[in-house]
């Protein structure tokens, strides 16, 4: 079973109650992040969450079925959540298949969030034509289908927007469903808002939340980070710490666009050119007009070997910052200086 961005929002009940294995991949990993959560959602019995790296998994294949056919520390249901870079998973779900068509019995839900990786990826081809798998693709969405997210959110939560609320907020999320997510749990709470008694939102509601406008939001940073400025650097690092901005939302927002360029570098091929994409094209990869420049800039710095390179690095440095909470600004901060010096040697 294949699915999109555009429709897996009316695939995903039927695939929670049909699949087993589910494969989230595509440049916008956000996305991807948010359609697993909703599949867990939508389980009949998720039970407990057993988190397992696409690393651990491709130095041991046989350790996902273990872990999918073992019960939980008090005997619950399980479901296992997989984020791997490329094809890190595959061994371990071959194996997982084989030995299931071998009769080792029933096993826990698997969904895998894979960065790097593509519905045209060896681990999608494995799944895509069983009826017990799911794979979705997710592209980087623009402005207008983040803000209609966010205004179904906002349904869900009890709130009224205007749609110029819901772009604000989608801009201060930087397009980052999960973020947005968060943006619009918070106005609930300040507007003790429900479905059964909903409330209006208005722009001082949103100040009073510390919603970020677009010009205080993370675009300046991550420009300056992947096109290597480094004489930008400190200033956008100074203002990260003044504004307090959101460590892990912020590395998300690099690691989208991280996604984006190696997107459009595997487009554009060894030979192309960003001049050969037409409007069309450009709106397929979530090119904004304002954006061009820097994504020109970032295209020379970024060559395929070093995003390759760049891919695990944000993954190891989104690892760190999760497990060191109390210290992620300053270890952020470090991996930021590392990055923009390397983007910086052509």
């Amino acid at each position: 079973m294949k699915a999109t961005q555009r429709d897996f929002a009316q695939t995903a009940q039927r695939a929670a109650a049909q699949c087993t294995i589910f494969y989230f991949c595509g440049p916008d990993e956000a996305g991807a992040s948010a359609a697993a959560q909703r599949v867990v959602e939508l389980l009949s019995e998720a039970g407990e969450r057993v988190e397992i790296s696409g690393a651990d998994l491709r130095s041991d294949p046989a350790k996902l079925g273990d872990e999918a056919r073992s019960s939980s520390l008090f005997g619950d249901k399980r479901h296992i959540v997989v984020r791997a870079s490329g094809d890190e998973a595959h061994d371990a779900l071959k194996a997982l298949i084989e030995t299931g068509e071998a009769g080792a019995g029933e096993a826990a839900p698997v969904l895998v969030v894979a960065t790097s990786a593509t519905d045209k990826s060896r681990t999608a081809k494995l799944l895509e034509k069983r009826k017990d798998a799911l794979v979705a693709m997710f592209y980087p969405p623009d402005l207008s289908s983040v803000a209609m997210s966010v205004r179904g959110m906002a349904d869900v939560a009890g709130l009224r927007l205007t749609g110029d609320i819901a772009e604000r907020i989608a801009r201060s999320a930087g397009l980052d469903v999960r973020l947005a997510q968060s943006e619009v749990t918070k106005l609930a709470l300040y507007c003790d808002a429900s479905p059964q008694a909903p409330k209006q939102v208005s722009v001082t509601d949103l100040e009073a939340i510390g919603a970020a406008t677009e010009d205080d939001g993370f675009a300046p940073l991550v420009n300056a980070v992947l096109s290597g400025e480094l004489g930008k650097l400190d200033r956008e690092l100074r203002r990260m710490r003044d504004q307090g901005m959101n460590p892990v939302g912020l590395l998300l927002a690099i690691e989208r666009r991280a996604a984006q360029l190696a997107q459009i570098s595997a487009r554009l091929g060894p030979r192309g050119s960003f001049d050969d994409l037409g409007r069309g094209e450009k709106a397929q990869l979530g090119i904004f007009f304002r954006e061009e420049r820097d994504m020109r800039t970032q295209l020379k710095a970024w060559h395929r070997r070093k995003l390759e390179r760049l891919g695990p690095r944000l993954i190891d440095m989104h690892r760190s910052l999760l497990t060191n909470s109390q210290a992620a600004e300053t270890l952020l901060s470090q991996g930021l200086v590392d990055i923009a010096r390397f983007a910086s040697r052509r």
